[in-house]
């Protein structure tokens, strides 16, 4: 049969011991022991002591009545749970049980993607360990982004990190949650690069796309390896706009899905309407500048004004009236890569002007 385990009652003033509320039992006759770690044939377990009296009707002690909880278990999945989430979501999460993690449901969410841009150049005159403490210190900084607006740590891809608002459990502000948390890791990477600038080490910069819709989220894997996912439309539609991010040159975009869900609580710019490598369904995509209290010079105003001027007349097929305001905005921002676009392909369209079934939509190419 299975070997025998006899415990030696430990003293009160035993250090291993940790006893609730006082340094003393409460009574003499009740006790409750919670030993954090106890050795047993050599494997580690993590156990609840419970000790309580027998007794008889005229109240006297007969005996005691000794229970011992293995949470090993439940400690583990605690511990694993606090990297991925807070750790009021992951006790909300135990609490429900396992099932809330194992079983598939759909949940509408929003997933942001974040990568650092040009990490190849950024590291490749770093060494091994050069390389993993820089990430392991962006990481740092951007996953209490995501913690500190009740987001959830899906996974590490390389130098990318995914990011889930409304699940494992439902919030009803999830696209707002997910725009302060992409506004709070755009204001400290300025933080984080200021102090590599002090060091005279080079800057970095990121990319965020921000999409939200329907997910299936759950345990996922096989069976030697499960991890906890999203899976949907939205997690490949906010992947995309991080890599256009590129093509746009702009730090955070959103999707009009995300838009509409905060607009009321943001400033933006309407970059374009696109369809992604992949998709049939365009999506208009906007920049995301700030919240609405976010301070704008009169320069900056007036650049936005003729952008979307720019980009009406542009919708409306009238590209020499487009290249008058999208020209005049590229006096004020000579640099802004949206405009040039715009520019480019309004005088192509000049030159060539599309057929009758063209709606303004540009489709990308790329990943």
């Amino acid at each position: 049969g299975s070997p025998s385990m006899v415990l030696a009652m430990p003293k009160w003033d035993d250090p291993n011991v940790y006893v609730p509320w006082n340094e003393t039992p409460q009574t003499e006759s009740s006790s409750t022991y919670y030993l954090s770690k106890y050795q047993v044939q050599e494997i580690e377990r993590s156990l609840n002591l419970s000790v309580n009296p027998l007794l008889n009707p005229e109240g006297s002690v007969r005996g005691g009545l000794v229970v011992l909880e293995d949470m090993t278990r439940e400690k583990r999945m605690k511990t694993a749970m606090y990297r991925y989430m807070t750790p009021r979501v992951a006790d909300q999460v135990l609490a429900l049980g396992e099932d809330t993690l194992m079983q598939g449901k759909k949940q509408e969410v929003t997933i942001l993607f974040s990568d650092i841009r040009g990490y190849t150049n950024l590291t490749e005159h770093l060494g091994a360990t050069e390389v993993v403490s820089l990430l392991n210190k962006y990481f740092e900084t951007m996953v209490e982004a995501v913690f500190n607006h009740d987001g959830t740590l899906d996974k590490f891809i390389g130098d990318a990190l995914m990011a889930v608002f409304g699940a494992p459990l439902p919030l009803q502000n999830h696209a707002w949650k997910a725009v302060k948390s992409a506004l709070d890791m755009r204001s400290r990477l300025a933080k984080f690069n200021s102090n590599r600038s002090r060091n005279n080490q080079p800057e970095i910069r990121i990319g965020m796309g921000i999409s939200s819709g329907e997910v299936v989220s759950g345990n996922i894997g096989s069976q030697k390896r499960m991890d906890y996912t999203v899976i949907g439309d939205g997690v490949n539609l906010s992947a995309r706009l991080e890599s256009v991010t590129k093509e746009y040159g702009c730090d955070i975009i959103l999707s009009e899905y995300t838009y509409n869900l905060c607009r009321d609580r943001i400033v933006v710019r309407e970059l374009d309407q696109i369809r992604v490598k992949g998709k049939n369904q365009a999506v208009r995509i906007y920049e995301l500048i700030g919240k609405t209290d976010v301070s704008l010079s009169d320069n900056r105003k007036r650049f936005l004004d003729l952008y979307q001027a720019g980009r009406n007349a542009y919708i409306k097929r009238d590209f020499q009236q487009a290249l008058k305001y999208f020209t005049d905005a590229l006096e004020i921002q000579p640099n802004d890569r949206p405009v040039k676009l715009h520019i480019n392909r309004a005088k192509n369209y000049c030159d060539h002007p599309p057929d009758d079934s063209w709606d303004g939509v540009y489709t990308m190419t790329t990943k």
